[in-house]
């Protein structure tokens, strides 16, 4: 990626943090670290689709698919007009969609696509209500397979998401220190089916 396009994509991460902050979660991307150690989480001999919630500028979409996904296996959801019109030029090959992750089940059925492999958030879960959280897991939930895990990163010291409000088994998977600020990747399975920790 060029410098130029680096300043770009900033710009319209930077024009859509200043419309909406609390929506966007952080005043920089997340860094090409924070993103490769999220990817890494993503199961890599399982089928079924990966699902990524809040693609901002494609940092994170561009790990997964260098960690071997493949576009056509990869959904992107992302709520703010100018971040999708930036996602859509930067990976024709992958769907993207625009929409809120509350509406995850509706935004996918037309796919016809089967259980998620994973899902992975970079949504700013801490900012967002109770109910909006909910939400957004439990629709994540739906969409994944039994065993699946869902990925979320946070700058929060605890789990962004209540375990066990939700019925979820989590784990620090990982510590980006080198993240802007320092973030820890978390990984989350069903209590009654997942592999986690």
């Amino acid at each position: 990626m060029s410098q130029n396009d680096k300043s770009g994509h900033l710009g319209t991460w930077l024009k859509a943090w200043a419309k909406d902050p609390l929506k966007v979660g952080a005043i920089v991307p997340s860094s090409a670290e924070l993103a490769r150690a999220m990817a890494r989480l993503v199961p890599p001999d399982r089928p079924g689709p990966v699902v990524e919630l809040g693609g901002g500028t494609g940092v994170v979409t561009a790990a997964l698919l260098a960690a071997g996904v493949d576009a056509r296996s990869l959904v992107v959801i992302e709520r703010d007009p100018a971040l999708h019109r930036l996602l859509v030029r930067r990976f024709p090959s992958v769907r993207v969609l625009a929409g809120d992750a509350t509406d995850l089940l509706d935004l996918l059925a037309p796919l016809g696509l089967g259980p998620a492999r994973a899902v992975v958030s970079s949504l700013p879960l801490l900012a967002m209500s109770r109910e909006t959280q909910r939400r957004i897991i439990e629709a994540a939930l739906a969409v994944m397979a039994p065993d699946a895990p869902l990925i979320q990163f946070t700058y929060g010291l605890f789990s962004p998401i209540d375990r066990r409000a939700l019925g979820l088994e989590g784990e620090v998977a990982d510590r980006v220190l080198v993240n802007l600020p320092p973030a820890s990747v978390w990984r989350y399975y069903r209590s009654n089916g997942g592999a986690g920790g």
